[in-house]
């Protein structure tokens, strides 16, 4: 359907192209169950963008997943939950013994790579979508048709070893886990036109120790190389970065908990409090794993890349915006990553996104914080670090983005600057005008000037909340010169808008560009991430 314009007007100029937002369409069954967002079933939209016509075709499906096959029925259209998720505890579905803890809702974050439509999932494997009707084609196995773990000639004596190889049968068997867990979020090397994306196994949640494999992808989706990295921490990844050189993974420290295992093994609590935040160090681990090793030469060679680099600050890392490096005559390096994140104190696996469960009500406070504890949220840093020529640091510092401390997330960029050094950021963050809420959720588009540290906003404006904005360039050669998409959720009329900003204008009254309106029947309160794709689409082609 076509969307009714009620502010402004679609720019003539405005490239045609499509985008793709994924999150969870619905929180709660007809039967008394109600789930994290995390745990709630995809639902993918497609904003379809026609610059001349000025008009917005507008689409939305539900991820047809083998958890939502299961637990909707086709007849009534009724849901019964049955299957936990990893951050839920149902209510009125089968709880002790019920070993459906995947539960792969394809609901985080999306990607169209040589042709095709994939919906992605923090632990599996992603769903093929027919992107022209938003048809589910079904899931595909990217990587472990590829792949394999580690061969039993690598896998020596070591006790951890020895756990692994008995832990395998229970997850892989008992509960359905596929043998790599892949990560939700990928990379785009613009340059190279390649696409990279992240696994780890899926014991490695339970051990500390932490294996990751990252593949890279060319344009028609034939893999280049594939890389085996064995961290000897117990480590959590959501988002990661890299450079011309290096893979850098952000290492959230994390550790088992006996007593939420035993709870969330009897299905008193979610699966995820067999897990807690591990604060024991007062750094932060930073992995720089060698992205080409056979063009290291020797001297860069000799620094372990098992051997962290340890940030000088406690951070537990949301999300990446960016990251670059640069080196000088003499081998020496700069890198520079521009990032997201909060602090342990803050940070609760059961509690992301205000999912209570002991309440089963979704209530945004317990996301906020209480006058003088700002620090503890999420915000954005830079984390500049420097290293000589054999690869040794010899500096890593963390500061606030431009000095800007308001509570901040989902830093993006113009993509065709991914890797490179860019000098724009952008990101969702909080006015602080509200009084009952002044920090969760967002209601403001931040936009940052690296090289000047300038700051600017545009906000939403009273009871409309924002989700992650995406920045669409118009093919210039000014970074800045496009336009930023957001969804903008209006909650006291409880409808969705898709606002449609000029990057060049943020701050300034004619900002806006147009404001869209979704029919409310079609209303989703919550995206996780997207993707924009051209009608001739660059990436992938």
């Amino acid at each position: 359907m076509m969307l009714r314009v009620i502010d402004g007007a679609i720019p003539v100029d405005f490239p045609s192209g499509t985008y793709y937002l994924t999150g969870p369409g619905l929180f709660a069954d007809d039967h008394g169950s109600t789930v994290h967002p995390l745990d709630g079933h995809g639902y993918l939209r497609a904003f379809t963008i026609d610059g001349l016509k000025g008009e917005v075709k507008f689409m939305a499906r539900y991820i047809k997943t083998e958890a939502q096959v299961e637990e909707r029925d086709p007849v009534t259209g009724r849901w019964r939950f049955t299957h936990r998720g990893p951050f839920s505890v149902l209510k009125g579905g089968k709880m002790v013994g019920n070993t459906k803890v995947m539960k792969n809702v394809a609901n985080t974050s999306v990607l169209k790579w040589a042709g095709r439509l994939f919906c992605l999932w923090e632990g599996g494997d992603p769903y093929e979508i027919e992107y022209r009707t938003l048809d589910t084609v079904g899931k595909v196995d990217v990587i472990n048709a590829c792949d394999s773990s580690l061969s039993d000639e690598r896998l020596n004596g070591d006790v951890w070893n020895v756990a692994a190889k008995m832990l395998k049968p229970i997850l892989y068997g008992v509960f359905k886990m596929p043998p790599k867990r892949l990560l939700s979020h990928y990379k785009i090397d613009t340059f190279r036109n390649r696409l990279l994306i992240m696994s780890c196994n899926a014991e490695d949640m339970l051990l500390p120790r932490s294996n990751f494999t990252i593949y890279e992808f060319d344009s028609n989706f034939k893999m280049l190389q594939r890389q085996e990295f064995s961290i000897p921490d117990h480590l959590m990844i959501h988002d990661w970065a890299f450079t011309d050189s290096h893979y850098i993974l952000f290492g959230n420290r994390i550790k088992l908990d006996v007593a939420g295992s035993m709870a969330a093994v009897c299905g008193l609590s979610p699966m995820i409090s067999a897990l807690s935040v591990n604060p024991s160090k007062p750094t932060s681990p930073i992995y720089l794993l060698p992205r080409f090793p056979n063009e290291i030469t020797k001297e860069e060679g000799s620094r372990d890349w098992r051997v962290p680099i340890e940030a000088p600050s406690q951070l537990w890392v949301l999300h990446v915006g960016n990251a670059f490096e640069k080196r000088d005559d003499s081998g020496n390096a700069e890198i520079q990553i521009q990032a997201s994140g909060c602090s342990y104190q803050w940070f609760n696996f059961q509690k992301m996104f205000g999912y209570n469960w002991q309440s089963d009500k979704l209530d945004p406070s317990i996301m906020n914080v209480g006058e003088g504890e700002e620090k503890l949220l999420p915000h954005l840093v830079q984390v500049s670090i420097n290293l000589d020529a054999k690869g040794n640091c010899q500096k890593c510092s963390v500061k606030p983005l431009n000095q800007w401390c308001k509570p901040s997330d989902f830093p993006v960029i113009n993509q065709d600057y991914s890797g490179s050094k860019n000098k724009y950021i952008y990101a969702a963050t909080s006015s602080g005008s509200r009084q009952a809420l002044p920090h969760f959720p967002f209601d403001t588009v931040l936009k940052l000037n690296t090289s000047n540290k300038s700051v600017h906003t545009w906000s939403a404006g009273s009871r409309r909340f924002i989700g992650e904005p995406i920045f669409i360039p118009k093919g210039s050669e000014e970074e800045d010169d496009g336009y930023l998409l957001v969804v903008e959720y209006a909650v006291s009329i409880q409808r969705c808008y898709l606002v449609v900003l000029n990057s060049k204008q943020i701050g300034e009254a004619d900002a806006l560009v147009a404001r869209l309106e979704v029919p409310k029947h079609l209303n989703f309160p919550i995206g996780f991430h997207g993707f924009w794709a051209t009608s001739n689409c660059v990436f992938g082609n």
